[in-house]
């Protein structure tokens, strides 16, 4: 799943390697966002950092588990359900059973989410 700088992201690899790289500072007790910041920079999306992290922190309370992540070759079934959500193929409330509160944060995370990779998509 590399990217090269140069290439054109779309949203379903940013939405992985950010998911990747959030969890592996999480496991190191690294600062999120400054990883997901020197992951994104070269690719030009580095404003996407805190709205990644924002979601990923939500999505894993709605979870009520550590998010899982996949490899170089597949896709965990949190980071296929989280593509899902992203795009709109899934809807959170058949999904994903958490109380009300975090359902709505991960809700208005998702529309954050949706409305920044749209926006960056967009840039000149």
């Amino acid at each position: 799943m590399e990217l090269a700088a140069d290439q054109p992201a779309d949203f379903r690899t940013l939405l992985l390697r950010g998911a990747r790289c959030w969890r592996e500072a999480r496991d190191a007790n690294h600062e999120v966002r400054p990883a997901l910041f020197a992951m994104l920079r070269p690719l030009k999306y580095d404003m996407l950092a805190p709205v990644l992290s924002g979601l990923l922190r939500v999505y894993e309370a709605a979870l009520g588990r550590k998010l899982r992540v996949g490899d170089a070759t597949d896709l965990s079934e949190d980071e296929q359900l989280l593509v899902q959500l992203i795009s709109g193929v899934q809807d959170r409330r058949a999904c994903l059973h958490c109380n009300q509160g975090v359902g709505s944060a991960l809700d208005g995370a998702i529309c954050s989410a949706r409305i920044m990779i749209a926006t960056m998509g967009r840039r000149p």
